[in-house]
This record gives C-alpha cells, structure tokens and sequence, in this order.
C-alpha cells in the first residue's frame, strides 16, 4: 500500500492486493500518477496490460484507488511506464536551482506491500533534481520481494545494510549481507531481497542513473 510513514496497511483476500480504507488518499495518489503517466505516454490500459504483464482488470482498479499494488506488480507498471517508482508513489518534488530542500521523517512517502508488509522508504529530498535516488527498505521477518524486473541499462544499485541480514539475488547470483556490510551491482538484471531470518532487515539504497 502506498502511505505516509506511520499509517498501518490492509491485507486483500486474493493475496495480491489489499483494498484501501474509505477515503486512503496514499493509494489514490498512486493509481492517479499511474493513469496520469499512461495518458502522457499516449497508453491505453490495454497496451499497458500487455507491457507490464499486469492484467486490464488490476490496472482499471489501481488507477481508481481501489486497489494497491505488491511491490512485483508496482515495480512491472513503473518499467512499463519508463518512469522511476518514486514518481508513482508521489516523490518529493525537485529542488529548485540553488536551494536547500529537506524532507522530515514524518513526510516521507512510503510505499508499502499489502501482502508481505514491505516497506519502501523515500529519503531523496529532491530525487528528481539529481542521478541518484535514496531509499530505506524495510523488509519483516520471512519477507521476500520476489524477483523484480531489471532496469533500463546503466543503471546501478548500492546498497548497505542498516539492521539485520539480507540475502541479495541478481544474475544468477546470491550474496548475505549483516549489517554494515555493501554491496554494489548493474541493476539491468532481474534481481530481488530476502529476509531469511526472523528478525526485521533495514537496509538504504542508492538507485543511480547514468545519462
């Protein structure tokens, strides 16, 4: 579900989704940037269906708020719209040419997953002035994300765990990190995070793209 920091999420009955309370402005906002991008991109929600490998019927119900994405389905709708994530969650807007821009924790834009409790934290004040991204994942006990589609080329991840263990899979390959361990890799690849332990995983992530 897509909240502000601190609101508690709701669990679905079809293990994918979750409906919103009355009146979840969050999850509004973030099926109001998904059709916003699809019309900008000239897309029908056919033509996104078949992009994103998300049904019609689940793009029609995000894009009316009633219904929030898992963080796979978020993530396939943001690469078939060749926008960041960030920008469907409702990004802080870019900072103005010299000036300072802060963002508080109280803020922040959160995203987070209806099925597994997920948590996908906007730290950037202003990620859309710069090449980098900064964002705190929150993984509980037992989660994974799954495997999430690769990125555009020339994309790359940084990545240093705060608390816990993560077990990192990208291009074949499987690393565990503890805490203040890093790791760096290409993100163009399928790649995913797991929480194997049972106790909660926070790591921060550096999401850059080259020009």
């Amino acid at each position: 579900m897509v909240e502000q920091d601190g609101r508690d999420a709701q669990v679905g009955q079809d293990g994918n989704t979750a409906g919103p309370r009355h009146g979840d402005e969050p999850a509004g906002a973030f099926g109001g940037n998904v059709r916003r991008c699809r019309e900008e991109a000239g897309l029908t929600l056919e033509q996104l269906s078949v992009r994103s490998s998300v049904s019609r019927a689940m793009l029609s119900k995000v894009e009316r708020g009633e219904k929030s994405p898992t963080i796979g389905i978020a993530s396939r709708i943001a690469h078939a719209l060749d926008v960041p994530l960030s920008d469907l969650i409702g990004a802080p807007a870019d900072a103005a040419s010299g000036a300072a821009v802060v963002l508080r924790k109280a803020e922040r834009p959160v995203f987070r997953d209806p099925e597994t409790g997920f948590e996908r934290h906007i730290v950037s004040a202003a990620p859309g002035a710069g090449r980098s991204e900064l964002v705190v994942h929150r993984l509980p006990a037992q989660v994974s994300t799954g495997l999430l589609p690769g990125y555009p080329p020339g994309t790359e991840k940084q990545i240093v765990v705060l608390d816990g263990t993560l077990t990192v899979a990208v291009g074949g390959i499987s690393e565990t990190l503890d805490a203040g361990d890093s790791l760096f890799f290409q993100a163009d690849a399928d790649h995913g995070f797991a929480n194997r332990t049972d106790a909660p995983c926070e790591y921060l992530m550096v999401i850059s793209r080259r020009v």
